[in-house]
């Protein structure tokens, strides 16, 4: 048997081949929309792609399902547990198998047996592995998509939270419930094969080891000690992170089936002439670092560095506008692919850095000032500060005067902050306030200040801070 793991730190997203040697065949479980990594490894190997497996219908990133089964006529194996919502619709066409709890199938010698384990979604199941080949006649270990990771448990809000199915999350809680207490009557010597890392919004406090062992998590991971229900659906409901907005779309775009991009999809560098045009049509996202990004910009653009790119896209792009990039040249097939795994389809080109700026046209800018410089306006109220951390950050302690407007939701308030009175955006350090700064700009606020450093550099300096009530008690 040949096992290999696959993680994309952008997504903290894991992803395995698993391939029969003796038969020369296999799977791909849980995919991420990128297949030329399995591609090449299957290649290498000298296997045949025949399958891909699916825990369950995702919601943090564009699957590789569809693209896979069309490029390389691989079987889906999917759900077919949970509600009629919750079924893959683009299945015609291609080979699959529907999968419930009870079925198995067979990867050459190697054996899937499936499990539902409904609460992070309700059609989510899990596959646990036995290697017949090698003479076991007892599973080795458990790929359990989203439902248990390393040190935590797939949260059951997402669907109430992102794709906004009010009155959902309780019920999957105690599904959730129910469904960890059948994990803790597996074997504890079972390896864990999780399809989300440290970093992943599907739940909280993911450990950053790639796997572990039912027995080591049912000593250690926190969702996992509690033997009231009642107890677990306040734990399992409680302090989530902030679910990004496009949840929603992915949810529906991979039950739907999301756009086949086929080999050699690629993306052009556009004539600089078009910029005007492209911030009037669409959204431009220049990938430059917030410094050289603040000393000088085109009106209109966003700005998102590249290496915050797949961590803020998803909040703050249109999905309905077609979207364009300023970068160098040979960050743009590296951009395209991050916006395609979550969901970005219309990427009409990008343009030059260095030519925008050769040409004059980054011909706006803004200020960046310290605590110090800005403490007295702050305190006086003479200046709005508009604090974008997360709600955990700013529960743990924030500047009395600021006014809390978290970045992911910023676009969506933008008509409740005033025009005529200057704006300082502030994060934990000043690269997410440097992003909120741009967000401004591009909607038409003319008097708008990063703060240096933000809410380190502020307590840095010794100037003063409160924590809200609640948190304190808590």
């Amino acid at each position: 048997m040949l096992l290999k793991y696959f993680y994309d730190e952008k997504l903290a997203h894991a992803s395995y081949l698993v391939g029969c040697q003796r038969d020369k065949v296999a799977v791909v479980v849980d995919p991420g929309r990128d297949i030329e990594p399995y591609l090449a490894m299957a290649a290498k190997e000298g296997l045949k792609l025949v399958g891909v497996v699916e825990t369950h219908i995702h919601a943090d990133y564009v699957s590789g399902a569809r693209e896979l089964a069309d490029r390389v006529d691989a079987t889906l194996y999917v759900s077919d547990e949970g509600p009629a919502d919750w079924k893959y619709l683009y299945l015609d066409g291609y080979k699959s198998v529907l999968l419930h709890d009870g079925d198995h199938f067979m990867v050459g010698n190697i054996r899937l047996d499936v499990l539902h384990t409904p609460g992070h979604t309700p059609e989510s199941i899990s596959f646990m592995l036995t290697d017949e080949g090698g003479g076991a006649n007892k599973p080795m270990g458990i790929f359990t998509g989203d439902f248990v990771f390393v040190g935590s448990i797939g949260r059951p809000d997402l669907l109430e939270e992102a794709a906004g199915l009010t009155g959902t999350a309780e019920p999957g809680a105690r599904d959730l419930y129910k469904s960890a207490e059948r994990f803790k009557a597996l074997p504890d010597y079972l390896q864990v094969w999780p399809a989300h890392g440290a970093g992943s919004a599907c739940g909280k406090g993911l450990g950053a080891i790639p796997s572990s062992t039912v027995g080591y998590e049912k000593l250690f991971n926190p969702a996992l000690q509690f033997d009231d229900e009642e107890a677990f659906v306040r734990y399992i409901l409680a302090d989530q992170p902030e679910a990004p907005k496009y949840f929603a779309v992915m949810k529906r775009v991979n039950k739907e089936g999301p756009r086949v991009l086929g080999a050699g999809h690629h993306h052009n560098m556009l004539p600089i002439a078009g910029l005007a045009d492209a911030v009037q049509a669409g959204t431009v996202v220049d990938l430059s670092a917030a410094a050289d990004y603040g000393k000088a910009h085109p009106p209109g653009t966003i700005n998102i560095p590249m290496g915050m790119l797949a961590a803020w896209a998803g909040w703050l792009l249109d999905y309905d506008k077609p979207t364009y990039l300023i970068c160098e040249p040979h960050q743009l097939e590296e951009a395209a692919r991050v916006l395609h795994k979550i969901g970005v389809e219309e990427i009409l080109g990008a343009f030059d850095t260095n030519e925008v700026r050769s040409q004059g046209l980054a011909s706006e800018s803004y200020p960046t000032c310290s605590p110090d410089e800005l403490a007295a306006k702050i305190e006086t109220g003479d200046v709005k500060l508009i604090d974008v951390r997360s709600d955990e950050e700013w529960n743990e302690g924030h500047i009395a005067a600021a006014e809390h407007r978290f970045l992911g939701r910023l676009p969506a308030t933008l008509a409740e902050l005033p025009r005529d009175q200057k704006l300082v955006v502030q994060c934990r350090s000043g690269a997410r306030s440097a992003i909120g700064v741009s967000v401004l700009q591009a909607a038409g606020f003319k008097d708008v200040v990063n703060l240096t450093g933000g809410y380190n550099a502020w307590k840095a300096a010794g100037l003063p801070s409160v924590k809200p009530q609640h948190a304190m008690s808590s």
